[in-house]
């Protein structure tokens, strides 16, 4: 017989139904937040030891991804780790990858493979996304154990890596296991089959090297605020270097579907190729790594970049340029002795571009003037390759024009000639030069 009592109590437990289901709920997600992650299991190949030829080809592997350069610290023993990355939530310090008890030394290839593959360390923990686990994921096992035998025969160095010094919750294994449920999906190689015509093959290898070893989208893809990023290349700043890599299937950034394969590879080993010149983070790329690839996988990645889809994205609306007196005269003075008076650039002695033309430069248009700003306040030089082993540098004007100057002259170059690119603001300058002081 039911009773106001009764029915009031059976309502209070109506009522906490929802309560409790959350509360187990929530008890549920903390404890796979907080569960230790034990080693996944991998399929080990046969065992077998490494020979002079495996070990050569680990070490060209190793050129292929670029791997010295960013395991070893400034001043530091090559691959001996340490190097300070810096990211959006702190720093991060490359691993020492010799065999030394601080690095390698305990790891067996299968502990190697699952770094690689599955972004996971010896002892279970997640390894930071700063390490491009997106991209080693797609290396095939054979290339792995390769890599992982050039390592071993590397002279050891004891240095052990710093801690990283990331702000919470980014410093804990809790947030790596969010952040990889949400954006890490495991690769399968794609090897090239027999059987299919020569350039497909090419190609499925330049896909290889660019999305796995190459991880050329870890700069040229877009980075939401979390850090992710996918492997398509459509361009977008590099954090924390404030360098902005470009789109790679836009012909107006550096898209290169109307290249020539030659002038694609010569761009890749030379660090230039007609009147492209790469600076910045990319020549870096070039220098300690492209310039050394072999001639075939240069071709690969030339046939493989030049098929990606196109996809241009349509110009903003650019207001009308004001009067360019003040822009004019600040080229004059800074610039016109080696870019020309015209922006056509000048030629050494070889017949070379000393200094390329900034008319028609579509590194100058970039929708993103960042580059722009950084080499002005900053300078640089192009890589120095055997092609080219004296480039020509650009001297810095940090000390010599203040932000509403910068400004100003880039306005000029980017509305001068035919250009019809966005104006660059004071506060665009402000901004890349106070962040470059941190």
């Amino acid at each position: 017989m039911s009773t106001p009592h009764n029915d009031a109590r059976r309502s209070r437990h109506r009522r906490l139904r929802p309560v409790l289901a959350l509360g187990l709920l929530l008890a549920a997600l903390l404890a796979w937040l907080l569960w230790p992650a034990a080693p996944i299991a991998v399929a080990s190949p046969s065992a077998a030891a490494a020979d002079a030829g495996t070990i050569e080809r680990g070490r060209y592997l190793a050129t292929l991804g670029n791997c010295q350069h960013c395991h070893t610290a400034r001043g530091g023993a090559p691959f001996a780790g340490g190097r300070a990355i810096t990211t959006p939530f702190g720093t991060v310090y490359s691993s020492n990858l010799t065999p030394s008890p601080a690095g390698l030394g305990g790891w067996s290839d299968d502990d190697f493979w699952r770094a690689l593959h599955h972004g996971q360390s010896r002892d279970g923990r997640w390894l930071s996304p700063a390490f491009p686990y997106n991209n080693t994921t797609h290396i095939t096992r054979t290339d792995s154990d390769a890599l992982y035998a050039f390592l071993h025969q590397l002279k050891p160095v004891d240095v052990p890596a710093p801690a990283h010094q990331l702000r919470w919750p980014f410093n804990t294994q809790a947030a790596l296991k969010v952040w990889r449920t949400l954006y890490f999906e495991e690769g399968q190689a794609e090897v090239a089959a027999a059987g299919l015509p020569a350039n497909a093959m090419e190609r499925q290898r330049g896909a290889y090297l660019v999305r796995g070893l190459g991880h050329c989208s870890a700069c040229h893809a877009p980075r939401n605020a979390l850090g992710a990023s996918g492997l398509d290349p459509a361009g977008g700043l590099i954090p924390a270097q404030n360098w902005y890599a470009p789109s790679l299937t836009n012909p107006l950034e550096a898209g290169v579907q109307d290249w020539p394969v030659e002038d694609i590879m010569a761009l890749l080993r030379d660090g230039r190729a007609g009147t492209a010149v790469v600076t910045g983070p990319m020549a870096e790329v070039v220098q300690h790594s492209t310039q050394h690839w072999q001639a075939a996988d240069l071709r690969a990645v030339a046939l493989y970049l030049q098929q990606l889809p196109r996809t241009e994205t349509p110009r903003a609306a650019v207001p009308a340029a004001a009067p360019a007196s003040l822009g004019a005269k600040l080229y004059e003075k800074h610039c016109a002795q080696c870019h020309g008076e015209q922006g056509q650039g000048i030629r050494g002695r070889d017949g070379q571009w000393a200094y390329p033309p900034l008319a028609g430069n579509r590194a100058v248009t970039l929708a993103s003037p960042a580059n722009l700003v950084q080499m002005v306040l900053n300078g640089g030089f192009a890589p120095a390759t055997t092609a080219h082993p004296r480039p020509f540098g650009m001297p810095p004007f940090v000390l010599t024009l203040s932000d509403r100057e910068v400004a100003t002259l880039l306005t000029y170059l980017r509305t001068q000639w035919g250009h019809q690119a966005p104006p660059v603001s004071e506060l665009d300058v402000q901004r890349l030069r106070e962040s470059a002081a941190r």
